[in-house]
């Protein structure tokens, strides 16, 4: 394969990887269809560079649809500058519409109305109303925007270009839900549910020492990851290093929010942790009177490895153990590795937060407003650390002896 592309039968070689990640997907190996998945991205990239790198140096964006009436996907080129910086695929809803002309011209209007717009837009299909929103994104933008679909040479390749990525991302999409579906359905099974359950929470707590707790809470539903209902809690227990506290505080404030029916109720709350996590949870939901929820601790294995997770229940003595290749738990790890990522990203921001107010915050002389021009004009703590006093003394209310201070104080350290 490596060959055939570098003889520049590029076409044969991305078929071929196709066709191999259709019969993974079809025989449900998906590990390995979605490495086909990867490999074709790389492929059609290159290709892409090597395309656009022989046109003028305008920015674009390239629009590609494909549907299978239940899925639908919009592949965008990004093109900036007549260089390829990346794409990405969409999958619009809407309720009920299957037709693509309807379903494009809801996309475009959605998607360029609440951002930036290039200085052309191509698609496959002429859109309603076209007129009226490049009249709409150009006064918004400040450029003239056209949109436009009867293309050819270079543009109508792009287009073909994108409208094969938009396929490859459908196929994969329809063969990941199907994925997630099984994982759900298994899920259930494991754990006795009369129905697959359709919504998933879980909560993990992150913190160094007690400094900077902050707990997450990631919800799933069958289409996978809802990020949009993530949320972050910044904690302060009364103990340092108190995860138990942390924990119960957390899901307070989460599930008060659930009972006032101001938060989708989900159908099993997963905590990080073992029995104590699975305690203050129970707590706390039998004092909100919602001890009836399925709630679930995952405890890392006796080695800490993947695949030996023990799962508490309340109602059990003993932890449930799944297979290592159960899709349950498979699945169970996935939403419990994405809470653990992001309790981390928060704590990591919260605490450089601190530390960089607290930094400067015991400088003499130095007061709110100055603080954050300072952090403003240099772009954060290091940009400051990295300034001589030359260049503090530019900075709007600094004046020598300021900033004499400023950078004494800060390089203390390195005297």
């Amino acid at each position: 394969a490596a060959v055939q592309f570098l003889e520049g039968r590029n076409k044969a070689v991305v078929d071929t990887f196709v066709a191999r990640m259709e019969d993974a997907a079809k025989s449900q190996d998906y590990e390995q269809a979605a490495r086909f998945r990867d490999q074709i991205a790389r492929l059609k990239e290159i290709e892409a560079r090597q395309l656009v790198k022989r046109t003028d140096n305008k920015d674009l964006d390239i629009l590609g649809f494909a549907s299978n009436g239940a899925i639908h996907c919009v592949t965008i080129l990004f093109i900036r500058n007549g260089t390829l910086i990346g794409s990405r695929d969409h999958f619009p809803r809407l309720a009920g519409e299957t037709d693509r002309q309807k379903l494009l011209n809801a996309f475009v209007a959605q998607y360029y109305l609440g951002r930036d717009a290039p200085a052309e837009i191509i698609i496959e299909l002429d859109i309603e109303d076209s007129e009226l929103l490049q009249q709409a994104l150009t006064e918004r933008v400040g450029h003239k925007v056209v949109i436009r679909s009867r293309v050819r040479g270079d543009r109508a390749r792009w287009l073909a270009m994108a409208r094969t990525n938009a396929q490859q991302g459908l196929t994969l999409k329809a063969a990941s839900n199907a994925t997630i579906q099984r994982q759900f359905e298994a899920l259930a099974e494991c754990l006795g549910l009369e129905e697959t359950p359709q919504r998933l929470e879980c909560f993990d707590v992150s913190h160094t020492s007690g400094e900077a707790t902050v707990a997450s809470c990631v919800v799933f539903n069958t289409a996978g990851p809802m990020k949009s209902d993530y949320r972050r809690f910044n904690l302060s227990p009364v103990a340092a290093g108190d995860d138990y506290g942390a924990m119960r505080e957390a899901l307070r404030r989460r599930y008060e929010r659930v009972k006032k029916g101001e938060v989708p109720m989900p159908d099993v709350l997963f905590v990080d942790g073992g029995k104590g996590q699975l305690a203050e949870a129970m707590t706390v939901l039998d004092e909100l009177e919602l001890g009836w929820l399925t709630v679930i601790a995952v405890a890392k294995g006796r080695a800490r490895r993947p695949g030996a997770e023990r799962l508490f229940r309340p109602s059990d003595d003993k932890p449930l153990e799944l297979a290592a290749d159960s899709p349950a738990l498979l699945l169970i790890q996935q939403i419990r590795d994405e809470a653990h990522r992001f309790a981390i990203t928060g704590h990591r921001q919260r605490r450089a937060k601190a530390r960089m107010t607290s930094r400067l915050e015991g400088i003499p002389g130095l007061g709110p407003k100055k603080r954050r021009e300072l952090l403003r004009q240099f772009g954060g703590l290091q940009g400051v650390m990295g300034a001589g006093v030359d260049d503090l003394v530019e900075v709007r209310g600094i004046g020598r002896a300021l900033a004499e201070t400023i950078y004494n104080d800060l390089h203390l350290d390195k005297q």
